[in-house]
């Protein structure tokens, strides 16, 4: 796994190389947008996700995210992971279902990774 942050972000072909060693075209990521950090590269998010909570992430902080790097913005995030499904959040489905969060989420991904 790969954390990326401000501090150490991450670019495109880098992504690609991690999505070509694993899934093909695309790669399994958890931001914590309190935090402002992304896991990168597992075959589960909730592995990612396990790493964050171990590391000081909260629960509610935390969404899992694929990134296809073959694909142009914005299509190339996709807000969809078994552990976006926290009804107790608020949140009801494996995508993220309130505007604010997905955007927000998108600006991280979008400072993160150098495109």
């Amino acid at each position: 796994m790969r954390t990326v942050s401000d501090a150490n972000p991450i670019s495109a072909d880098e992504i690609r190389e991690l999505a070509e060693r694993r899934f093909g075209d695309m790669v399994k990521g958890v931001v914590d947008l309190r935090r402002g950090l992304m896991v990168l590269d597992a075959d589960l998010h909730a592995d990612q996700e396990a790493e964050l909570l171990a590391g000081g992430s909260a629960q509610e902080d935390l969404w899992g995210i694929n990134l296809y790097p073959g694909l142009p913005e914005p299509d190339w995030l996709e807000f969809d992971s078994m552990i976006n499904l926290r009804p107790s959040f608020g949140n009801r489905s494996r995508g993220v279902d309130d505007p604010g969060t997905r955007d927000r989420i998108a600006a991280l991904v979008k400072r993160l990774v150098r495109r």
